[in-house]
């Protein structure tokens, strides 16, 4: 697809790759505030419940290995993580081949529990997901693919390069 001077696409405006940016942004900001509440009633927030949804398919994985795959910090997810076991949803078990690595497990209490947390997970979105016909959403799932795809090839080198640099002073201090 040939672009303007601008970097545009010549059938798109700036006010429609605008609009497009704010319309992900704030898509995706109401639909975290909204599932908080949601789940609120069951006394856990999202962000717990991303780590249970991942540590169900991937339980006793280590916590730094955990931080890398979820995005967040160590710091962050420590928190979270003492969250989540001093409710009796995690369990922590050091390292037989190195002390200083802690593998997180979920617990019986937490598998029981992931089945209601799927089910209202799946109420939340079929609410969310009203009135889009199966096809939109396929589009919006495709299109929403690509564009991370592409961010993603765009941010790659720039990522390695400050996970590099971060090593480094880390390494340095």
């Amino acid at each position: 697809m040939r672009r303007n001077d601008a970097g545009r696409r010549p059938d798109r405006t700036l006010h429609e790759e605008l609009r497009f940016g704010y319309l992900i942004h704030d898509v995706s900001r109401l639909r975290r505030t909204l599932f908080d509440r949601w789940l609120s009633p069951l006394g856990i927030t999202r962000s717990q419940w991303w780590v249970l949804a991942f540590l169900s398919r991937r339980d006793g994985m280590p916590q730094s290995e955990l931080a890398g795959e979820l995005d967040v910090g160590k710091v962050a997810l420590g928190a979270l993580i003492d969250r989540l076991e001093s409710a009796g949803f995690v369990r922590r078990e050091t390292s037989t081949v190195d002390r200083r690595v802690k593998h997180i497990y979920l617990t019986r209490k937490a598998r029981d529990w992931l089945d209601e947390l799927r089910e209202r997970n799946r109420e939340f979105n079929r609410k969310v997901l009203e009135g889009i016909p199966e096809c939109g959403i396929a589009t919006a799932i495709q299109t929403l693919g690509t564009i991370k795809a592409n961010l993603l090839s765009e941010t790659s080198d720039a990522t390695i390069s400050a996970v590099n640099a971060s090593q480094r002073s880390t390494e340095k201090n």
